[in-house]
C-alpha cells in the first residue's frame, strides 16, 4: 500500500495557504508550512508549522530534504521546484501552474532573464497580481496532484 502524500508549502509569501489546507483536510493529509518566522496559519486537521533558521535558503533546504516521491510541494521558487522534482515530488506554483521535468528548464531560464533585465533597469517590480482565477486554478491543480499521488 502506498504511503499517503505529505504536502509541503513554502509558506513565506504564499497566497494560497487557506486553499491548500482545504484540500489537505478533504483528503486527510498532513500539510507542513515551512517558514523562517512564525506566522498566522489556517486551522486544519493536520497542519504542521515548521520554523527554520533565517539562514539563506533554510526553508528551501528543509523542504527539499523532506519531500519525496509521493509528496506534493507548493512553491513559486523555481530552484526549489527543480530540487523537489529531482526527488520525485510533484510541484505546483501558487497560481496553479505545475512544474514538470518538461518546463522547469524554461522556468529557470526565464528567471535568469528576468533577473538580468531587472539588474539592467529594463523592468521593475514583480509579476502580475494574484487573481481569483489563480486561486481557482491552484485548487484544481492541487486536487489533481493529490489524486495522482494517491
Amino acid at each position: 500500500m502506498k504511503n499517503a502524500p505529505n504536502i509541503y508549502v513554502d509558506a513565506d509569501a504564499c497566497p494560497v495557504k487557506e486553499e491548500a489546507v482545504k484540500v489537505a483536510d478533504r483528503h486527510g493529509l498532513t500539510i507542513h508550512f515551512v517558514s523562517n518566522a512564525p506566522m498566522r496559519l489556517p486551522m486544519g486537521l493536520d497542519v504542521r508549522r515548521v520554523i527554520v533558521s533565517d539562514g539563506f535558503d533554510a526553508a528551501d533546504d528543509w523542504i527539499a530534504d523532506e519531500a519525496g516521491a509521493s509528496d506534493i510541494v507548493v512553491t513559486s521558487d523555481i530552484p526549489l521546484a527543480e530540487r523537489c522534482l529531482k526527488a520525485g515530488a510533484q510541484v505546483i506554483g501558487a497560481s496553479g501552474k505545475p512544474f514538470t521535468a518538461d518546463n522547469i528548464g524554461t522556468g529557470l531560464a526565464m528567471r535568469a532573464l528576468s533577473r538580468d533585465l531587472r539588474d539592467m533597469g529594463e523592468i521593475s517590480g514583480a509579476g502580475p497580481s494574484f487573481s481569483k482565477k489563480d486561486r481557482s486554478r491552484f485548487l484544481e491543480a492541487l486536487e489533481n496532484a493529490v489524486r495522482k499521488a494517491g
